[in-house]
């Protein structure tokens, strides 16, 4: 702690509002001595910043109820009616708030004050109805007057509605227009109206003295205050504090946010206990802080924590009311103040807290900038799916003894609740934490956008607040990555249940065992079919006997690797058995890959022996020690002994090394044991589940390590395996045809396979088990395919954990694919960056662990050690967790949602970006058979977004009408720039999209980086012209967009106002928004010609609330 900090922390409430009030003269920030009353013979005043802001969303979003603001009165006792009504409407008198409404003057909103207006109390007697009729009636009335609109232009902006329950109970609901009022304001008005009915009540005049001034006094000294250098000192504390901001705090959601922000809530309320609340005011005095510090200092670790992110942005309420003649004033006063900590480092809480008291200080300092002029002048990015600078916000409520509950009325037998806020089922943010202070602890609430998060979700949020609160007082020393959030049972839970896959499987055989297993069982089936010909299992045993006692010769054994560059047919299946049988290992070697790389391959390995085909030695080898060509010397391996071999090696011994991209432009080898692939197809065999009635097409490459249960399952369980040829598999006409012919029962392949058979017309077959496995699987692809099979599985894992870990049964529907849950002794655990359990529905990396471990990486110790690391969870010696780099999390079942690869998120002007969500999306379009999205850098340091889409034939959209669709659906910063038309993409010897291969954009189809083009038409030349009276600058191309030009919400009015004087035609507000120059001027030519005014109703509800984000910019 600086001392400076200290020394401030020790001063008295007095001495420190006395050192702020010294702060804002040193700073320039000076206020008139006082407020003076504005003559009202015009009465016609400005709005105050924040109802500006108010007053623009309902331009764009007429008839919402975002901003309804609705409270309640309870009156027990002898109740007086007409003193009611004549209490209320005394404070209409007395306050020009209740009695203001807004215009537009030469484009500006105005205020306009009624001189007088009364109001006659409606009554609802509910009396004669049962508890339960009078309950439900009640809850029908609210809702229909919280959702009941306001219209601005109309005075009052408030409703009153007097419920009587029975004779001695009462309710007075009011609901304001968030424009006229807030918080302190509710409390005045309840305040002025309780002690104005009791005086009536008793025949009394009234007790309260006339105000000094009214809201719009307030409303133009704030105008002429907040100007010059008085700003200019505001703005420079603010901007080097809001440089770089995150775009977004990430939460992860139940569902995808919205393309344009919604306001639908709900309400989680939670309590912490007296002990607790007691405990964290210790902390607080004895680390000089207050409660409130404290507690968003604990806020932001849990959402540290729920995000990963470290630049934890928080908003908080102001009240504003810092000049002693405004505190009596019902007005829209409420300030947000943007309150920004960096949790880099992992610091201890009480480090944290430090940096939190100072952010706050500093904050509270600089308070009297209203937001919305922080948004006018830092213009941060504009995204139309979020609020500008913060998305969640933290609102410490204190309420002493002595106002809750109820309150006598003097001389009436009659006693008032305190103003109870009603539930308006709106959420402002995607998540609002109450917090309030009261005699019996602290009462918690999360008000949270429903769009977004589901009650479960805000339940568990809820849990961990209170645990992080306990582990902080337990100790505040902890650094936050140590502060225990879960609960044992949720630890558990992950750890441990839905880790139970304990199976028993045979350990200690290899995979030759079960294989001459089944053959002893089902010698004459048959085992192997390759254009006709076929083999029976004895028949294939026999011939791999052969080649194993040949291989044996060669001093072939355990953990003896054997190279084996075949083209696909019977003798590749031979040549893979007997090199299993003589105790080797084998390393598959595509014939398609790159001489280049398969060079490489053979001399890391080092293989001993190499089993190949004479067209394909001649032309990819020209090291021919120990070359086998199966073709030309099979008359001399036909005469090895056609017995079962005995087996040397044990289970643990290599079963194959399959090589896989390094991230240093080498492959790398991943060693695979019998072991872990036994208990992989032991596994398999029971889910999904295959047997010996079953055929199953293999289509996948053998470098491909999914080729194992194509290649290994049929045979070890007497089920028979079709070998498409590589022209078949790679070519979709004839593998819908051999996929008919095999009469195939099972299939596995990519997505991108499966996806090219649907694109020639394949139509399924009720009789086939679909294996999707290898990339992600997408949710438009799943239900096609789920119509065109038995059933589908999505399959996932990373070749160092053998093949599969994980496995998901697909049905129809909209929700993100699941990968499932882990197979059979495998466990698969989801960590933060400090190896810790994140929460249900929270992301973190996938960490795999059991059975199907792999060795590690051959000959590469180092790169083993790094992404194979010691079980933090596991009291045995010796047991590896292997790190996928996989984003994920678990869902409440226990099933797991990926999301790509932590190392595969992008970041566009700030904002991360997964591409998965980007192409799932594209998918959607039904002219789109296949979109690929990829960040390119166009200039240096300027990435956009690409998009790389595969069309129906036919049926391509513009640009303009896919961007259209796109923006629909997601926020702006995730539309692809570009648009690249693609016929097929190109792929890897594995069956997967090869991104490294897509082209660089050139001719690529763009609506951004044109070049400049000046306005040509009249109408063009008019817009220039408003432009330029209105933003002060001359020189506009037709691609121009206002507000990308340093334009803002109240500029924009002033734009259309001049617009409909010159035109005589009204173009709604969100459409300078949405549209640039040239289109703009489109637009009025249209409406011009039919010379009707465009109502905003014409435009889609939608498209109408998409800017509520983008609020003053």
């Amino acid at each position: 702690m600086s001392e400076l900090t200290k020394r401030i922390a020790d001063l008295s409430p007095e001495k420190h509002k006395q050192l702020l009030e010294r702060l804002k003269k040193k700073s320039g920030n000076e206020q008139s001595l006082f407020i003076p009353k504005q003559p009202k013979d015009k009465n016609r005043f400005p709005l105050s910043f924040a109802q500006e802001r108010l007053w623009y969303l309902e331009q764009l979003d007429p008839g919402t109820a975002v901003y309804n603001f609705p409270f309640t009165l309870v009156f027990e006792g002898r109740f007086n009616a007409p003193a009611l009504e004549q209490a209320l409407n005394e404070v209409i008198r007395r306050q020009e708030a209740l009695r203001t409404s807004f215009t537009t003057l030469e484009g500006q909103p105005v205020q306009v004050i009624a001189e007088h207006i009364s109001i006659k109390l409606p009554v609802i007697d509910l009396c004669s109805l049962s508890q339960e009729e009078a309950d439900k009636e009640t809850e029908r009335l609210v809702a229909e007057i919280i959702n009941t609109p306001f219209d601005l232009s109309q005075a009052p902006l408030f409703r009153a509605t007097l419920w009587r329950r029975h004779e001695a109970r009462h309710a007075l609901m009011l609901c304001m227009h968030h424009i006229i009022t807030d918080g302190w304001s509710k409390d005045v008005f309840s305040k002025e109206l309780t002690t104005l009915y009791a005086a009536f009540s008793t025949g009394k005049a009234s007790p309260l003295r006339e105000l000094e001034i009214q809201y719009s006094d307030f409303s133009v000294w704030q105008r002429q205050w907040l100007t010059g250098e008085v700003l200019e000192n505001h703005l420079s504390y603010w901007k080097p504090r809001l440089a770089n901001i995150p775009r977004i705090l990430d939460l992860p959601t139940d569902r995808p946010r919205p393309a344009v922000q919604t306001f639908p809530g709900d309400y989680e309320t939670f309590t912490l206990s007296p002990e607790l609340a007691k405990s964290l005011q210790a902390l607080s005095h004895s680390s000089d802080m207050t409660v409130f510090m404290t507690v968003l200092a604990a806020f932001k670790v849990l959402l540290h924590r729920y995000t990963g992110q470290k630049d934890i942005v928080v908003g908080t309420p102001v009240a504003s009311r810092n000049r002693p003649e405004i505190e009596g004033l019902v007005g829209f006063f409420v300030n947000n103040l943007v309150l920004r900590t960096n949790l880099d480092g992992n610091p201890t809480f009480r480090e944290l807290l430090l940096r939190m008291r100072e952010v706050a200080l500093a904050g509270y300092a600089h308070q009297d900038i209203p937001f919305e002029k922080l948004v006018e002048e830092l213009q941060p990015e504009r995204d139309l799916s979020t609020s500008p600078f913060f998305q969640v916000m933290f609102i410490m409520l204190k309420t002493s003894p002595q106002s809750q509950g109820s309150q006598t009325l003097a001389n009436s037998g009659q006693t008032v609740s305190q103003p109870i806020l009603q539930n308006n089922m709106r959420s402002k943010f995607d998540l609002t934490l109450y917090l309030e202070e009261n005699w019996d602890g602290l009462l918690g609430t999360f008000e949270y956008n429903t769009d977004l998060f589901d009650a479960a979700t805000m339940s568990r949020m809820a849990g961990h607040l209170r645990n992080l609160l306990l582990a902080i007082v337990a100790n505040p020393d902890l650094r936050v990555s140590e502060l225990q959030m879960l609960t044992e049972r949720e630890r558990k839970q992950q750890l441990v249940h839905f880790n139970e896959t304990q199976s028993d499987y045979p350990g200690d055989e290899s995979l030759q065992d079960l294989f001459e297993a089944q053959v002893q069982r089902t010698p004459d089936r048959i085992a192997l079919v390759f254009e006709k010909k076929e083999l029976t299992y004895s028949e294939l045993n026999a011939r791999s006997n052969q080649l194993a006692h040949y291989l044996q010769s060669l001093d072939v054994g355990p953990d003896i690797l054997v190279g084996i560059c075949m083209e696909r047919s019977l003798e590749m299946i031979i040549g893979l058995l007997g090199i299993l049988k003589a105790g080797g290992a084998y390393v598959p070697l595509d014939p398609s890959y790159p001489k280049e790389r398969l060079a490489f391959m053979v001399e890391d390995s080092q293989v001993s022996v190499l089993l190949t085909q004479q067209k394909v030695a001649a032309e990819l080898f020209e090291h021919k020690n120990n070359r086998i060509c199966l073709d030309r010397d099979w008359e001399m391996i036909a005469k090895y002994n056609n017995n079962n071999p005995r087996n040397e090696g044990a289970s643990e011994n290599l079963a194959y090394v399959i090589y896989t991209s390094g991230s240093t432009g080498k492959p790398k080898g991943v060693a695979i044991t019998h072991k872990t692939l036994v208990n992989f197809l032991i596994s398999m065999g029971q889910t999904p589940g295959l047997s010996e009635q079953d055929v199953l097409l293999a289509v996948t490459t053998l470098s491909f390590d999914i080729a194992g249960l194509e290649l290994f399952l049929p045979l070890i369980l007497g089920a028979k395996v079709v070998l498409a040829s590589a022209e078949e598999a790679s070519d979709a006409r004839r593998l819908k045809e051999v996929l008919s012919e095999s009469n195939a029962t099972v299939m596995q392949a990519t997505p991108a396979t499966w996806r090219m058979l649907l694109d020639v017309g394949w139509r399924g077959d009720p009789n086939l088990a679909i294996l999707c496995g290898g990339e992600a699987l997408p949710r438009d692809l799943a239900n096609r395919l789920h119509e065109n099979g038995k059933a589908l599985w999505n399959m996932y894992g990373p070749t160092e954990t053998t093949i599969w870990s994980a496995v998901q049964c697909i049905e129809m529907g909209d929700d993100p694919i699941s990968i499932g849950k882990p197979i059979a002794n495998t466990q698969l655990y989801i960590l933060d960056r400090n190896m810790e359990p994140v929460p249900l529905g929270v992301y973190g990396e996938l960490y795999i662990g059991g059975a199907g471990l792999s060795r590690g990486y051959l000959n590469r110790p180092e790169l083993t050690a790094e992404s194979f690391i010691p079980d933090p969870f596991s009291q045995d010696p010796g047991v590896r967790l292997y790190r996928t780099g996989d984003k994920a999390r678990f869902l409440s079942a226990g099933t797991i949602e990926f999301s790509g690869r932590l190392d595969f998120q992008v970041k566009i002007r700030g904002f991360r970006i997964e591409l998965g969500e980007i192409e799932t999306v594209c998918a959607g379009h039904p002219a789109i058979q296949q979109a690929i999205v990829m960040p390119r850098e166009i200039t240096n340091g300027d990435v956009r977004l690409v998009a790389y889409i595969k069309y129906d034939a036919h049926d391509e959209p513009t640009v303009s009408e896919l961007r259209r669709f796109l923006k629909d659906k997601l926020p702006d910063y995730m539309v692809p720039s570009m648009f690249v038309t693609m016929d097929t993409f190109p792929k890897t010897p594995n069956g997967k999209i090869d991104r490294k291969q897509l082209p660089v954009p050139a001719g690529m189809r763009t609506d951004t980086g044109l070049s400049f083009e000046p306005p040509d038409s009249d109408m063009e030349k008019l817009i220039a012209d408003v432009w330029q009276q209105v933003l002060g600058t001359d020189s506009f191309s037709v691609h121009d967009n206002f507000f990308d030009l340093g334009g803002h919400s109240l500029l924009s009015m002033k734009v259309l106002y001049y617009l409909e004087k010159r035109l005589g035609i009204r173009i709604s507000p969100r459409e300078i928004i949405f549209k640039n120059l040239g289109q703009l001027a489109a637009l009025c030519e249209e409406e011009s010609d039919s010379k009707q005014h465009r109502s905003s109703k014409t435009i889609t509800r939608k498209l109408l609330s998409r800017f509520r984000a983008s609020v003053v910019k």
